[in-house]
């Protein structure tokens, strides 16, 4: 028989363990429940408050005026579905209810009916909607309807004024967009994102705490500011419809054009076509991204004779060559190592003053002038280098929007040029500037020889008062050279026939010049480079005023599409002077500048040849 495997003594040791246990356990216990609890009170609570980010007010856009808004910000809303515990008849009946608000085809309505259909817990049914719709869906679910059926609120950047072209919001290019982060993208939204968008608050919430006491603001937001612009909106619509126009006429890739104040600096209108609906931001994201960029700022190109102006002005500012000095137009240059330079025409005028050369746009007599700049082609290449950079050639004008790029300026110190280089340069080739550049030296030649920097926003301007203009910036040339150069571009336009006759604007005195530039393109043969056949790029720059000059502007037609094509002459259905006589006669308009009743002449009453 087996002895018995139980013991009393050994019963009493494992009761005596379990008490002991529980003993240790409980004291544990009654530790975090009685002296650690505001301990654990306070991390429960630590763990149960919850951070958010409340963005601010974005600030609305303004034209000059302040009266006409060119982006602003309005709350809408999505709509949420929660059908997972809704019966069929439900799901059904919230889903027919939301077709008919929503006023949807065929297409998204099923797709709504689809979604309700489902046990979900949270389906995006709609963006965007209207803060009426939904009040008046909010009714519906007082009654009892839309079961199912929730609201959260968005901010919307809308850009109300429709452009001068078909898909376009006014300004696009120079406002920018804002993206769905609510951060601003391009031009004026992100050069003044901070300013526009203000300061988020920051605060804590306590769901242990009820009522407002369970809120805590960490960081108090401030509202985003508004920005008042330069742009006169109604000059604005009317330059885009002429861009347009222009664009449609010429075949081309491009058109821009720049309206401004050569006395503040201020732009009045700048528009470029193709642009784009800076509301369907997210549609031109996916088709076409380029039509972002504003090309007035971030695409440079090789001007080509508007910059005779600049050689004219280096000239004159070292009075190494005058309007009246004598030159000999050959047509067609010989430069050592058999490299030339030739007119348009490649025919020679003979001995003709300097200021023919310019006007009649003659490469021969200007690359001459270039020479005389210097004893040496170092020395006259330093000048002309020199001339470039005091008007801001290669360099960001510091105009406030983003984006901007400084083109190419090749300086000869650092990469010598030879003769042939001097010599494209003094007729535009070889270097490669942005229209907002050449506006601005434009406007450092019309204003007394002050380089501004440009601006598109006052921001020294609240909305409803006149803003203070206060022109400052580096001397560019002397007052008397700027004289010069002032005169000279109206005897230009009145010199060539044709320039008289398509710029003529009956009580307005008109001056400029315009440019033909080849295009080079890299891929070309073999992807060695050379120059397109037959595609060129056109501009003009130029003013207009009562008596002096009131406003500048610049035009460029991106490889525009001739009709006629000879030796000297490219004939297109709309010229970039005739954009110009188009856009300076709305602008006299819009900004009421008086015509003057001693005014220049009609075309072909008086005849003439520029002097110094």
């Amino acid at each position: 028989m087996l002895g018995r495997t139980d013991s009393r003594a050994r019963l009493f040791s494992l009761l005596l363990v379990v008490v002991v246990a529980s003993t240790g356990m409980a004291a544990r216990l009654a530790y975090w429940q009685v002296g650690q609890q505001r301990t654990l009170s306070e991390f429960a609570a630590r763990a149960s408050v919850t951070t958010a980010t409340i963005p601010a007010q974005r600030g609305s856009i303004y034209d000059r005026t302040g009266m006409i808004v060119l982006a602003r910000t309005i709350y809408q809303y999505r709509v949420i579905g929660d059908p997972h515990d809704l019966t069929a008849k439900q799901k059904e009946k919230t889903a027919a209810d939301l077709v008919e608000y929503l006023s949807l085809g065929d297409k998204d309505a099923k797709k709504i009916r689809t979604a309700m259909a489902t046990s979900s817990y949270y389906i995006l049914l709609a963006t965007e909607v209207d803060a009426e719709i939904v009040q008046e869906m909010l009714k519906n679910q007082a009654k009892g309807g839309l079961v199912g059926i929730s609201f959260e609120q968005q901010a919307v950047r809308v850009y109300p004024q429709a452009g001068g072209a078909p898909h376009t919001s006014l300004a696009s290019q120079l406002l920018g967009f804002v993206n769905a982060a609510g951060k601003g993208q391009y031009g004026i939204e992100q050069k003044y994102d901070a300013i526009l968008a203000g300061k988020a608050e920051i605060v804590q919430i306590d769901p242990t705490v009820l009522g407002p006491g369970g809120t805590t603001i960490k960081e108090a937001g401030t509202p985003g500011r508004d920005v008042r612009t330069t742009i006169d909106a109604s000059l604005q619509l009317q330059v885009e419809q002429e861009v347009f126009t222009a664009w449609i006429a010429d075949k081309a890739k491009t058109v821009s054009a720049v309206v401004m104040d050569p006395k503040s600096g201020e732009l009045l209108a700048e528009a470029s076509y193709p642009s784009y609906d800076a509301n369907a931001y997210s549609q031109v994201a996916d088709q076409n991204p380029d039509l972002f960029m504003d090309p007035v700022v971030t695409r440079s190109y090789e001007p080509g004779s508007v910059f005779k102006m600049l050689t004219a002005s280096a000239a004159l500012e070292t009075n190494t060559t005058q309007l009246a000095t004598q030159l000999n137009d050959f047509g067609v240059l010989k430069l050592p190592g058999g490299q030339e330079v030739a007119d348009a025409d490649r025919r020679s005028k003979g001995w003709r003053t300097f200021a023919y050369m310019v006007a009649w746009s003659r490469n021969v007599g200007v690359s001459q002038a270039a020479f005389r700049l210097g004893k040496t082609t170092a020395a006259a290449s330093k000048v002309l280098y020199q001339t470039w950079q005091g008007y801001g050639i290669g360099q960001k004008t510091g105009i406030d929007v983003a984006g901007e790029v400084s083109g190419i300026a090749r300086n000869p110190a650092v990469d010598p040029w030879a003769k042939i280089d001097l010599a494209n340069a003094s007729f535009g080739q070889g270097v490669a500037a942005t229209p907002i550049q050449v506006v601005r030296a434009y406007a450092a030649m019309v204003n007394g020889g002050t380089l501004l920097t440009p601006r598109v926003v006052l921001s020294d301007a609240k909305i409803g008062e006149a803003a203070a203009v206060t022109v400052t910036g580096p001397r560019a040339v002397t007052s008397k050279t700027a004289a010069s150069l002032t005169k000279l571009m109206g005897a230009v336009l009145t010199t060539v026939p044709t320039y008289d006759q398509r710029t003529y604007i009956r009580g307005y005195f008109v001056g400029g010049k315009t440019g033909t530039a080849q295009i080079w393109d890299p891929k070309l043969d073999g992807g060695a480079g050379g120059w397109k056949v037959n595609d060129y790029n056109y501009s003009f720059y130029g003013w207009i005023g009562h008596s002096n000059p009131d406003l500048v502007i610049g035009i460029v037609i991106y490889e525009g599409t001739p009709t006629r094509i000879k030796q000297g002459v490219l004939d297109m259905p709309v010229q970039s002077y005739e954009l110009f006589r188009r856009i300076a006669t709305d602008a006299v308009t819009t900004e009421r500048i008086p015509p003057n009743p001693n005014g220049p002449p009609a075309p072909g009453t008086k005849k003439g040849t520029p002097q110094g």
